[in-house]
């Protein structure tokens, strides 16, 4: 029987989204990461793309720039990828519920791909 472990560490993950913690999350991302992300304004068709952690680091930095809540729900991680969803909310009471799923390469997010689903 063998026993595969991955090392990534999603209680990093965890803490880092909801602190909103952009520089803490760096850690997680390999240098030549990338992040797709669909929604509303991003379809299928025409999803954001970010590559590279300078373009991530920034990235994050704005969407934690906002008066916001993030709350991790669930988390799932297997040898090469790893999978969470998180609940958003403003002040104003709109909610965006975040689905993702990352590869993992040695322990770091590769590429991350992110469903974003947000209040009328």
């Amino acid at each position: 029987m063998t026993t595969t472990t991955s090392t990534f560490d999603a209680a990093a993950l965890r803490r880092g989204i909801e602190a909103r913690d952009a520089a803490s999350l760096m850690d997680l991302y390999a240098e030549d990461a990338t992040i797709e992300r669909v929604d509303a304004q991003n379809p299928p068709s025409s999803p954001v793309r970010i590559a590279g952690r300078d373009a991530i680091r920034a990235a994050l930095e704005d969407v934690y720039a906002r008066d916001m809540t993030h709350r991790v729900e669930s988390v799932a991680v297997g040898p090469d990828a790893v999978g969470y969803t998180v609940r958003c909310s403003y002040p104003d009471g709109t909610r965006v519920l975040c689905a993702a799923v990352a590869e993992l390469r040695d322990g770091r997010i590769v590429r991350e791909v992110g469903v974003q689903a947000w209040d009328g």
